[in-house]
């Protein structure tokens, strides 16, 4: 069966979305696309004060991956495989999580003049995780303007995630639990993920792999 021409991988913060993109990439020999996270120079400031710099953030944000998707897509999406670390729909996300209820609707104006113009995936692939493996994998990254992230925000962000995708109908979809798996060093957890992978095409899927090794 022929397989996805672009595919998406998503999750909230921590959960390993990045490095499965990259290993995706790799294996299908496909354009890898990086959400560029740290280049946004509210960031920083956001996580220091969400109520006063989420607006900017999250402006900085919709306007960066909606200009790096049309640079993308005004290539031959069809002449290679595409694999993403984002799901441009996504957005909407943190928007209801962080923006009051003015600012909330200022930028449902933005994306709802920006969000039909970008190329939906063939697939796309949900990553999750208790908030406890969260914070772990957080942790063990290191980036300075994360060490004080409220653990509570991120376990609303793993909630507000949860429930957008239970809700998501605009491709097929893969749910995947990783809180007791690692597909960056244990290739048995990478390579049954992969299998499922390749086999699903229709609908909603979900797949709760027991994984070699607990966290």
């Amino acid at each position: 069966m022929e397989r996805p021409r672009y595919i998406a991988v998503e999750g909230p913060i921590g959960v390993g979305k990045t490095t499965l993109a990259q290993v995706l990439a790799e294996r299908l020999g496909a354009r890898l696309v990086l959400e560029e996270a740290e280049s946004n120079p509210f960031l920083p400031a956001f996580y220091a004060d969400r109520k006063k710099h989420a607006f900017q953030a999250q402006v900085f944000f919709l306007l960066s991956r909606f200009q790096q998707q049309q640079v993308l897509f005004q290539q031959d999406l069809f002449s290679s495989s595409t694999v993403a670390d984002y799901l441009f729909a996504k957005d909407r996300i943190f928007a209801t999580l962080t923006l009051e209820p003015a600012e909330l609707a200022l930028y449902r104006q933005i994306h709802e003049l920006l969000g039909p113009r970008v190329v939906r995936p063939d697939l796309v692939i949900y990553l999750q995780a208790r908030t406890d493996v969260l914070l772990s994998r957080i942790r063990k990254r290191g980036r300075d303007f994360e060490r004080g992230l409220d653990p509570a925000y991120v376990e609303a962000l793993a909630k507000a995630y949860n429930d957008f995708f239970f809700h998501y109908e605009d491709t097929p979809l893969l749910v995947v639990n990783t809180s007791d798996i690692d597909v960056e060093s244990e290739p048995e957890d990478l390579e049954a993920l992969l299998a499922v992978i390749r086999k699903h095409r229709k609908g909603t899927q979900h797949y709760v792999p027991l994984g070699t090794r607990t966290y």
